[in-house]
């Protein structure tokens, strides 16, 4: 069997994949090297940090080389930097879990060395009323503590569907949240007055920043959003987002405060039955995206790479796909995506996550029973 950190080629972790869906009906099984689809095998290697877990969400990377990573059943995990201990936090808050709802994201305070304060997204409510909320609270060993609750989006709404969820820092060390639009209620992603589709941008203790764009909505810092699960920031503060379309349409955008991103007045989809959600795909006062999928891939998670193991990566973005099992990465030249290919395609699951690490190095979290945490590093380190 695979122990709990493995370290492999490219080439050969695609094998040990393989060898991993039909281990059942193999008594051996030999691990092949051949050519490895994204680069060669000696440009990285993939180590296996964490495997077994229920639906990995989100990751975080601790000042001690400790991980902290969610899951969508309501358990927060710190796995151990080489993976050879996992434990579960105490104190984590109720989530409501149910189809697409659960625990989302999970990022530490821009001082956490000094306050050990994290803040999480989740689903939380029950079956008639249930939103995306965000609470903070301290990590004191493996113990949350003095949790508040900090944003509950509103309108409640029934259906256990498009939450959003992501979380990223802004320079300003404000917050943003990602909602969705409750899925029967993408209508009021147009709608100021409700949080459905809204980027929301927070302070620290749970206010609404004096400069957030609208007055009448003193939370909400972008608007026109389907349900978006991919946000990262670069360090000149350019923030990237990405989100899922009906059938086709799924989008990444720079999002800037006040914008209006179009949903679902505007998209490059139809909806599921094949009807138009909307004739149009551009309309004048609302934003186009920088890169449109249709068919759709299903992204979840976004990473703007800016590291140093990989510098021949640097600007470029890296994005999840559920549906196709893959990760897409999107060379960048001036905010303008100029070629897509695949990544790391001998990992060929469905990826929930993508992040940098603080030392460079990638870390992918794959979906469902059974996901994983995999470390992408160079073989040179």
């Amino acid at each position: 069997m695979f122990t709990a950190t493995s370290v492999t080629s490219a080439a050969e972790y695609q094998t040990q994949q393989k060898c991993r869906r039909w281990l059942p009906l193999l008594l051996i099984c030999t691990f092949g090297h051949s050519a490895a689809t994204y680069a060669s095998s000696n440009d990285y290697q993939l180590t296996t940090i964490a495997d077994n877990l229920n639906f990995p969400w989100s990751i975080a990377f601790l000042p001690n080389g400790d991980h902290l990573v969610t899951e969508l059943g309501g358990n927060l995990l710190r796995i151990s930097a080489d993976g050879s201990s996992t434990v579960a936090i105490e104190g984590v808050p109720v989530v409501y879990r149910a189809s697409q709802g659960g625990l989302f994201d999970v990022v530490l305070d821009p001082d956490f060395s000094q306050n050990r304060k994290i803040y999480l997204s989740y689903a939380a409510g029950d079956a008639e009323q249930n939103s995306t909320v965000v609470a903070s609270a301290r990590l004191s060993g493996n113990n949350l503590e003095g949790t508040e609750v900090l944003f509950s989006s509103a309108p409640k709404k029934y259906a256990p569907l498009h939450y959003g969820g992501r979380l990223a820092w802004l320079p300003d060390e404000t917050l943003l949240l990602t909602t969705g639009d409750g899925f029967d209620f993408r209508e009021q992603a147009q709608n100021l007055e409700t949080h459905f589709g809204k980027t929301i941008r927070l302070s620290r203790d749970g206010t609404a920043p004096a400069d957030n764009p609208f007055s009448n909505a003193p939370y909400v810092w972008s608007y026109g959003h389907r349900n978006p699960q991919g946000l990262a920031v670069s360090n000149s503060g350019v923030v990237f987002q990405h989100e899922h379309g009906p059938q086709g349409g799924d989008e990444v955008n720079i999002i800037e405060p006040g914008n209006n991103y179009g949903w679902p007045a505007i998209t490059y989809g139809v909806d599921y039955n094949g009807a138009y959600v909307s004739p149009f795909t551009e309309f004048a006062g609302m934003q186009q995206p920088i890169k449109v999928w249709v068919p759709s891939i299903a992204p979840s998670g976004l990473m703007i790479y800016e590291g140093s193991m990989f510098p021949q990566w640097r600007g470029d973005l890296f994005v999840g796909a559920l549906v196709d099992a893959e990760v897409r990465h999107l060379q960048m030249d001036n905010r303008e995506v100029v070629e897509e290919t695949v990544a790391f395609g001998e990992i060929s699951e469905r990826i929930r996550d993508i992040r940098q690490a603080p030392d460079g190095s990638i870390y992918v979290l794959t979906d469902g029973e059974g996901g994983s945490v995999i470390r992408v590093s160079t073989n040179q380190e």
